[in-house]
């Protein structure tokens, strides 16, 4: 096993391949995959019907456009070197995708909450995507220039203090690290911003099945049942009722054996097509209703299409051949507590699927509604969610290595960053030029 001091210089001897202030750089290839081809590709194997609302959310902004295109971004990262330092890559680490969820000790927790796209790979992946969707968000927001390249600065200066920190920690002390959600009003610098906290944290406590009961479901023949919203949310027909049935058992036999017991206090009572999500919108998404000891001990269970990420195609193969179990693991592996109803199965015609609850008090920061200096706060809180995440499965202490003392690599992803927003910028226009011309059909307003 190597010492401390040699992961350390493991880490600064890929500085010699990787300098850190090339990150800065960003230039389109010559032959750089038009984005909405890309896209196109990537909708080939989902749901023809649901493809314009797609379509449409992507076009209402740059910013929309952005988390829809994690496959578009996957393939320019990898156009460019990359420090081979790995990790377990979230693979779509924007903004909107970090916030608040329940540990199973009902704990209120920060951390990444979307993994349909993890994935082992190069630490800087992760963070470059974060920091562009912080130049493109700041800029939507109307922030002046200084003020977004600030926040991305933050975004990264918090990971690499928080990387060059846990690298100096014990295993056990890393691997039970975690940010708790009532600690981040604290650090807020106004007693506005804590008030807006807090409030983000009051809505999330209430966001349970319970609450998702009242919302989602009417009585129909003394029974509840899942309510209609098409095309965003329908009945299941009866044949994907018959197979949701069947896969049920197959997801419980994923789950460690105490959830088993638990898991089968519950009947199955109605399901419904959902439609989650931007970049997920045409992947195969239903929710699942079970009631316990009776009509007010609800849990919602969303089950969801595992695709290929959008990872795999750039980078060596991975350790798991199911995507539906790669989802499962790579969540596990970033999160600091996980949901005790993850699990994953094959579904009709050999669909990959996963398992977890729809709501167990999750909530997601007003990103549109912040203010510049909020907004500065919260891209470090990212940086620092982000850094723990990967701490778990990457060498940390390399990684921390190579980042070093001072801000070269802060400053180069901020360059980046701010050259990735003027791409994201002109690739959301040629997707609004491919709606126009009818290459693409999108619903607007769904």
């Amino acid at each position: 096993m190597t010492t401390p001091t040699e992961r350390a210089q493991r880490g600064k001897a890929a500085r010699k391949r990787v300098p850190r202030s090339s990150h800065a750089l960003w230039l389109p290839p010559v032959d750089r995959p038009d984005p909405v081809a890309v896209l196109e590709r990537q909708g080939r194997d989902r749901l023809p019907e649901l493809l314009p609302v797609r379509y449409g959310r992507m076009a209402t902004s740059p910013f929309a456009f952005l988390r829809g295109a994690a496959a578009v971004m996957a393939a320019d990262l990898a156009s460019q070197p990359n420090t081979g330092l790995g990790v377990q890559l979230c693979g779509d680490a924007h903004l909107l995708n970090f916030g608040v969820y329940a540990s199973p000790e009902r704990v209120l927790l920060f951390d990444l909450n979307d993994f349909d796209e993890t994935f082992p790979g190069p630490f800087e992946w992760d963070v470059k995507r974060l920091a562009a969707s912080v130049a493109v968000a700041g800029r939507e927001n109307g922030f002046p220039e200084p003020k977004v390249r600030g926040a991305v600065l933050a975004a990264a200066a918090a990971y690499r203090g928080s990387m060059r920190r846990l690298a100096a920690l014990g295993e056990l002390a890393v691997w039970y690290e975690r940010i708790e959600a009532e600690s981040v009003p604290a650090i807020a610098r106004s007693a506005r911003r804590r008030s807006r906290v807090e409030s983000t944290l009051t809505r999330a406590r209430r966001r349970t099945s319970l609450q998702a009961l009242g919302k989602l479901t009417e009585t129909v023949g003394g029974q509840p049942r899942i309510i209609q919203v098409p095309p965003l949310l329908e009945p299941a027909g009866a044949p994907d009722m018959a197979s949701l049935r069947k896969i049920f058992s197959d997801y419980r036999s994923t789950l460690a054996e105490e959830r088993r017991v638990l898991l089968d206090r519950y009947r199955f009572v109605d399901a419904a097509r959902k439609v989650v999500g931007v970049g997920s919108v045409g992947t195969r998404c239903f929710i699942v209703l079970l009631l316990g000891r009776n009509g007010d001990d609800p849990l919602f269970l969303q089950i969801k299409e595992a695709t290929k990420s959008v990872l795999e195609d750039h980078l060596p193969s991975g350790p798991y051949v199911h995507p539906g179990h790669r989802v499962v693991a790579g969540q596990r592996l970033l999160q600091a507590a996980g949901d005790i109803f993850l699990g994953w199965m094959t579904g009709p015609q050999g669909r990959a699927y996963y398992w977890r609850q729809l709501r167990d008090m999750k909530g997601s920061a007003d990103v549109a509604g912040i203010t510049p200096a909020g907004f500065v706060e919260y891209a470090g809180l990212c940086g620092t969610a982000l850094a723990r995440a990967h701490a778990r499965s990457g060498d940390r202490i390399a990684i921390a290595g190579y980042l070093g003392t001072t801000d070269v690599f802060d400053r180069a992803v901020a360059d980046f960053a701010q050259s990735y927003a003027d791409q994201t910028v002109t690739d959301h226009a040629a997707l609004g030029a491919a709606i126009a011309a009818g290459v693409v059909q999108a619903a607007p307003g769904v």
